[in-house]
């Protein structure tokens, strides 16, 4: 089974930003960005797309399904 992997972390740190203020950014609980970094929780398009916009890049970019 293909396991999702993002680079939400990695981009939160780059932009010095924490958990809390993308929730808030997102409109999601915090928690929500907690299961996304450890991919244990598939975003909505529309989150995704919210997410990817706020460090302007793109879906592709910030998510992927490896085995």
């Amino acid at each position: 089974m293909a396991e999702l992997h993002t680079k939400i972390k990695e981009y939160r740190v780059k932009f010095n930003m924490s958990q809390h203020e993308l929730a808030e950014l997102t409109d999601v609980r915090r928690e929500t960005i907690v299961r996304l970094e450890r991919g244990q929780y598939n975003p909505s398009l529309k989150l995704a797309m919210d997410i990817a916009k706020i460090f302007g890049t793109t879906v592709e970019e910030m998510f992927s399904f490896e085995k």
